[in-house]
């Protein structure tokens, strides 16, 4: 039987009122082997629906190179949701945000030095039209009136957090259309009124609400602006996101949040955000921007996403159900006339401790930089856009006179962490708003002098007017004294290949270094990573990128996918770019977060 699916003054589903209680859960931020676990966690919440973002990054990693495999197999998740009899609220539009990098977008829109994402600029959307066009008919026989699971599609995300150019909204909507999307589409915004009037096109796509307080005034709002509509919160916030250097999130009390969830379930549809929260692995972070008060005067501080998106969600980071998820799953259920009975009972998972562990083999970057990446010689710094490099670091390389045995030195404007090196000798770092300051670096007077700038891309903003203004890299210059150096080498350093790493090369203690260990496991398990000691870097399980450690914290520990491990022995390979270690690891059986106080 054909499903016939309305939006009216309610959703209405083959003539029958339905109300939309969804769950959050990005498929890229969990590895499929857990889909299954996670999914069906939320549905024993009471969740009919699930809710993901799908990020453009992952699947066109390169122009007209698509990825939808493994981590980014979109059809294997949707048809897995149709399984487990949920249906699905699919946000495919050009950016996500999602503390996620570049909130979806590919950095290689940023290789055109006039980009304008998220308009009407011919180039970006003729990249959106390419992209569709692979996309979108892979899931058009998903939605809801074919069989599918697919309710809703979102057009775009928190427009009238960016701009008000409605033709590009109108636009974007035609697009879904034209390319088959039947269901109904959506935006979602803020409750604020100007940001309401900026983003929403109701015309042409049913705005709904992002919003994590006061359901019941500000869906009163919502209906002012689009009158004779169900009322939906797209992002019911129940937790928070954590940022390097800043204390943790843990989000709002659950009373306050029981209050409104049982709200929205009396007077409209709801999407918890996050139900799962995942984690980012690899360098896939965001980050955003924070307004801060400094002499007066307010300054936007770039505030970087850690490897954790738990988000204080009721299904933890590790799969665990913690005392939100029985809370909202009592609110759920009494709100939707189900007991506990009418839900699947599903187990907590199990961790292991698998103890500590010692170093067994190092070197050094330096040592082994030919076996990682191949030089670009360039007179000025080049980007890493300009040089083709998505994501990790890269290193800067020239050959400087020793006039004194002291320079001057400038970096101006460098993205978005860099160390210092004169003759492989460390001299300094330097991060955000310690750029365009001169320092002092030593060199050997009367001798060429080797001066090395190692450059962390730390994740692009998810969010904001900085989208298309943050190349990585040196976007300036390096001044020496008071002249711009050239003769630069470039190597670009993904880390996606550590499978080359040669351990018998050189090492030297306090320059950028890669560690390896080694772990014998009989029974593969959930385990978390913990680096007391150490600095700032990268975690390589069996080659697989498990994400970023930073001592400034807040997370300590980082979590490990019992399916990244396997019986017998295991590599660990850490890179660790501050020189800052103490050649022991352990694999503990929770996760650690550390107070850093107020910042």
């Amino acid at each position: 039987m054909t499903q016939k699916f309305e939006v009216k003054d309610e959703f209405y589903l083959n003539g029958e009122p339905i109300k939309i209680v969804s769950g959050s859960m990005h498929y890229v931020r969990v590895v499929p082997e857990y889909w299954r676990d996670r999914l069906l966690k939320i549905k024993a919440m009471g969740c009919n629906t699930i809710e993901t973002y799908v990020p453009w990054n992952v699947h066109e990693p390169e122009k007209g190179q698509f990825c939808f495999s493994a981590m980014y197999d979109l059809i294997s998740f949707i048809e897995l949701v149709h399984e487990l009899d949920l249906f699905l609220i699919l946000r495919i539009s050009p950016y996500i945000c999602a503390e996620w990098e570049f909130g979806g977008l590919p950095y290689w829109l940023l290789k055109d030095k006039d980009m304008r994402v998220r308009s009407t600029y011919p180039p970006f959307m003729e990249h959106v039209k390419d992209y569709f066009k692979e996309i979108i008919p892979k899931i058009t026989d998903y939605q809801i009136h074919k069989n599918g699971p697919i309710l809703l599609v979102q057009v775009e995300n928190e427009y009238g957090y960016f701009s008000n150019e409605k033709t590009y909204m109108k636009e974007m909507a035609q697009l879904y259309k034209d390319l088959g999307i039947e269901v109904p589409i959506v935006t979602s915004d803020s409750t604020r009124e100007s940001i309401m009037n900026a983003g929403m096109v109701p015309d042409v796509a049913m705005p709904t609400v992002n919003c994590g307080s006061n359901l019941k005034e500000r869906l009163a709002i919502l209906d002012e602006v689009s009158p004779g509509k169900p009322k939906m919160v797209m992002e019911f916030w129940v937790g928070w996101f954590n940022i390097w250097s800043h204390p943790t999130q843990e989000g709002r009390a659950l009373e306050p949040i029981l209050k409104d969830l049982s709200d929205i379930l009396e007077i409209g549809h709801v999407n918890i955000y996050m139900a799962h929260g995942g984690t980012n692995f690899g360098f896939m972070n965001g980050s955003n921007y924070y307004e801060k008060e400094k002499d007066g005067y307010w300054i936007d501080e770039y505030a970087p996403a850690v490897t954790s998106y738990d988000y204080g969600a009721p299904v933890s980071e590790n799969g665990y159900m913690n005392e939100r998820f029985f809370k909202m799953q009592e609110v759920i259920l009494q709100g939707t006339k189900r007991t506990v009975a009418d839900v699947e009972q599903i187990e907590q998972p199990t961790m292991a401790a698998f103890g500590k562990l010692s170093v067994n083999k190092k070197v050094s970057l330096f040592s082994i930089l030919d076996k990682l990446t191949e030089p670009f010689k360039k007179d000025y710094p080049h980007t890493m856009e300009a040089l083709d490099q998505d994501y990790g670091y890269i290193l800067y390389e020239a050959e400087i006179d020793g006039v004194t045995d002291q320079q001057a030195i400038k970096l101006i404007d460098v993205n978005d962490r860099a160390q210092v090196f004169v003759n492989n000798d460390y001299q300094f770092s330097a991060y955000l708003q310690e750029f365009n300051v001169k320092r002092k670096i030593s060199l050997n007077k009367g001798q060429k002098n080797n001066l090395k700038i190692l450059v962390e891309n730390m994740g692009r903003a998810n969010f904001g007017p900085y989208l298309d203004q943050q190349r990585k890299g040196i976007k300036g210059a390096v001044m020496l004294d008071e002249y711009q150096q050239t003769g630069w080498t470039h190597y670009s350093l993904r880390l996606d290949n550590v499978d080359k790493v040669d351990f018998e090369a050189a090492y030297v203690e306090k320059q950028p270094a890669f560690y390896q260990f080694e772990v014998e496991i009989s029974d593969p398990s959930d385990t978390y990573i913990y680096l007391p000691g150490w600095g700032k870097g990268v975690i390589f399980v069996n080659g697989f990128n498990i994400g970023r450690f930073w001592e400034d914290g807040p997370q300590e520990s980082y979590y490990i996918p019992g399916p990244k491990l396997k019986v017998g022995k295991n590599e660990i390979v850490i890179f660790e770019s501050e020189g800052k270690v103490t050649e022991s690891i352990e694999l503990i059986d929770h996760i650690k977060i550390k107070d850093i106080g107020e910042k």
